[in-house]
């Protein structure tokens, strides 16, 4: 079986390959459909390694449908690059690494989402850009008005617009104004649209549905939990999700020096800004189910402020979320005397 390394990118992607007569071949090539469907479509069956990027799955499907076996590969895994010189990095270098690796098995195979899940993380990402644009629109409007001294009365974002047509204002801002609310009620429409198949999926996905059951966990977060893990059978403990969310403490230690920082912040940002935005919700709320949680939370914020104690709170839901999902169970409201080490239950 033919080995090959590709270096995919948005145009274009290199391609290095050793042939069954150990012959090193190497092509540039257009990223598109029909070029891959040329290039590799009379081809024997060989191993394709790529690196995980944006273009990297649609590519790995399609070479799949070619009937080449297809690795999609983690690109932070130092060992699949240790034949690269760091001073000099080309594509073809790159296409030559990769397929070095291939033949020698040093990679490290990425998790690839189902179809399903990929859905789901696309309309997140399509209501994680309307929710950022809606805030820089009030923030514009919000400055506009202040500027003359002016200022809009408290509420939720919903009502932001209704609450600027109150304000007595110039007619020259009003007319200023009048695009930026035109607007900012089109994405309530949008996110409200978006929300609904979010709602849906809620009631079509048992795992969903069990996590929303969660203090400070809404369908939103729960479904962003599932399209991220995906599968809950590949961790084997609450401490890899917690890692792989990027919610550990990162680590700099050294013979008998040992210092440990912020959080890595490795993995899905997203996924982590959800699960602080469900630790304050928990850190404020009054839900009886939560009090354990939230007075964990208050405890570690007297000694350690509402930022640290708020990561903290996240972190350990991570790991409940991980426990409801992977035992199939729905929030259980811990014991007062819960470990302030956090954990899953």
């Amino acid at each position: 079986m033919e080995q090959i390394g590709m270096d995919v990118h948005k145009f274009e992607s290199q391609i290095c390959g050793y042939t069954s007569e150990e012959q090193i071949l190497e092509q540039r090539i257009r990223t598109t459909r029909e070029r891959l469907v040329e290039v590799f479509g009379a081809r024997p069956r060989a191993r394709i390694l790529i690196e995980a990027s944006t273009e990297s799955e649609w590519v790995a499907r399609c070479l799949e449908e070619l009937g080449h076996e297809v690795i999609v590969a983690d690109p932070n895994y130092a060992p699949m690059y240790a034949t690269l010189s760091r001073r000099v990095k080309t594509d073809r270098r790159d296409a030559r690494a990769l397929m070095e690796a291939c033949r020698h098995g040093t990679y490290r195979p990425a998790h690839r989402l189902s179809e399903a899940q990929q859905r789901v993380r696309a309309q997140l990402a399509a209501r994680d850009n309307l929710v950022h644009a809606r805030v820089r629109l009030v923030g514009v409007m919000r400055a506009l008005l202040r500027r003359q001294g002016l200022r809009v009365g408290a509420g939720s974002v919903e009502s932001f617009g209704m609450r600027v047509q109150v304000v007595e204002k110039p007619a020259w801002l009003a007319e200023t104004l009048e695009p930026l609310l035109a607007v900012l009620e089109s994405i309530h429409q949008q996110m409200r649209g978006v929300d609904r198949k979010i709602y849906q999926l809620m009631k079509n996905d048992a795992a969903v549905g069990r996590l929303s059951s969660a203090p400070g966990v809404g369908p939103v977060t729960a479904a962003a939990f599932v399209a991220t893990i995906d599968q809950v059978a590949r961790f084997k403990s609450a401490r890899e999700v917690r890692s792989y969310l990027g919610l550990v403490p990162s680590e700099s230690s050294s013979a008998e020096r040992q210092h440990r920082g912020a959080i890595t912040k490795t993995g899905n940002r997203r996924m982590r800004s959800l699960l602080v935005e469900a630790a304050w919700c928990v850190l404020n709320s009054t839900r009886a189910d939560a009090e354990a949680l939230r007075s964990w939370g208050r405890r570690l914020a007297g000694r350690r402020g509402r930022q640290v104690a708020v990561v903290g709170l996240a972190r350990r839901l991570a790991g409940i979320l991980y426990a409801m999902w992977r035992d199939e169970r729905p929030f259980l409201a811990e014991p007062r005397s819960a470990p302030c080490g956090g954990g899953s239950r």
